[in-house]
């Protein structure tokens, strides 16, 4: 079972060095200014937490993907200055996250102190995993914990390898958050379950459909990845994209849906383009009538309709994917529908994703979905029923002395 820091004993970490797995990996804008700091702010809870017990707070996280080399576009320097006005306390920013200028920051650092490794990627050891890397992150530390579900899929040094070298390991509220949440929807849902799968490519997301035919009640399948389902059915579709070699899968999943008596949705109409582009020609087409060298780029309003009539008498919504190109403003309004109609029901909603998440940002309907997972890959494997490697780690590599 994962140990939560909730579960410590209180006064046990008073000047203790707590390494803390955080994801600030946070969008910035060409002059190294934060865009978005939500996922900052999410992460404040479990550092509050750990200051009121007045340990020693590590925060270590990676940002962009530097391949292993210093970048200095991808520092951590930014967030160190954002999160010391959230904290509204001082930030000792590193610049690395391991070797001498960490033990000695370590050995002089009081109680209450928190401290901001640089960008863990800038050693290929952790993303390949490293052992040596994995041990000089955990020089000197205490105690770990990880609350970087985003993460939680990867197989990383400062998210599986240190937890062989730290002699007690939890997990931080946010994970927690996440994992609740998640096992609330999957593991005894309040029925109808309803998912809704979007994106572009059914090949990402194919173990996770795969899994909630099994899991669901109904499914609703939108976004680019809907027209390779079509395709398995004869349908013509003109350019939209297809991932050819995926139709006969796709239409296995349906077939299996349709055996398990599992309801399973497609569009029935789109918003058709000549090009994807903001000043593409555009006309709203029933499927089957997609005009020759046009693509379907968004959900129509026939099929924005049908979908909300399939949610509404849901206890439970998952939903991972948009319904179209919503960065563009012409085919965004089947997405945008979609938040506000989720948004509308009486249903336990739980929204996973990057892309999911930036249209519920940008909707204003945030405070009417249940719960917005931070994790987009790491989301998806819940959905396929795996075991993220993060939580392997805490479960089976910590408690048990820990130690080389």
């Amino acid at each position: 079972m994962v140990r939560y820091i909730n579960e410590l004993a209180n006064g046990s970490l008073r000047g203790k060095r707590v390494f803390v797995r955080v994801d600030f990996n946070v969008p910035l804008d060409e002059s190294g200014n934060i865009t978005d700091d939500v996922r900052i702010r999410r992460v404040l809870p479990t550092i509050n937490a750990l200051l009121d017990e007045d340990a020693i707070v590590v925060l270590a996280s990676h940002m962009g993907r530097p391949k292993g080399q210093v970048v200095p576009k991808f520092s951590l320097a930014p967030v160190a200055k954002r999160l010391g006005r959230l904290l509204k306390k001082d930030v000792t920013f590193l610049p690395d996250c391991v070797g001498a200028v960490v033990k000695q920051a370590l050995a002089e650092a009081p109680a209450g102190a928190v401290l901001l490794l640089e960008n863990l990627r800038f050693h290929p050891g952790e993303s390949a995993n490293d052992r040596e890397y994995s041990r000089a992150l955990a020089d000197g530390i205490d105690v770990y914990v990880n609350d970087a579900f985003a993460t939680a899929h990867r197989s990383h040094a400062s998210v599986v390898g240190i937890t062989e070298y730290v002699p007690e390991c939890y997990a931080g509220f946010l994970m927690k958050a996440e994992l609740d949440y998640f096992h609330r929807a999957m593991d005894n849902p309040m029925r109808p379950l309803v998912a809704i799968i979007g994106g572009a490519k059914v090949s990402s997301k194919l173990g996770a459909m795969a899994n909630m035919v099994n899991l669901a009640d109904k499914v609703i399948v939108g976004g680019a990845m809907a027209f390779t389902f079509l395709k398995s059915m004869g349908f013509g579709l003109g350019k939209s994209l297809v991932e050819e070699d995926m139709v006969a899968q796709a239409g296995e999943i349906f077939r299996q849906a349709i055996e398990k008596g599992v309801r399973f949705y497609l569009p029935v109409d789109c918003v058709a383009g000549d090009r994807l582009a903001p000043d593409a020609d555009t006309r709203v087409v029933p499927i089957q009538e997609i005009p020759r060298g046009w693509m379907g780029l968004d959900i129509g309003p026939a099929t924005t309709t049908l979908f909300n009539e399939v949610i509404q008498n849901a206890k439970t919504i998952i939903w991972n994917g948009p319904m179209g190109a919503f960065e563009i403003d012409a085919f965004s309004r089947g997405t945008r529908a979609m938040v506000h109609n989720v948004a509308n029901t009486y249903a336990l909603t739980i929204v996973g994703g990057g892309d999911t998440d930036v249209a519920v940002q940008k909707s204003g309907e945030v405070d009417r979905i249940s719960y917005i997972s931070t994790g987009g890959g790491a989301f998806l494997e819940l959905l396929e029923g795996k075991t993220l490697p993060a939580i392997a780690a805490l479960e089976s590599r910590c408690g048990s002395g820990g130690g080389d």
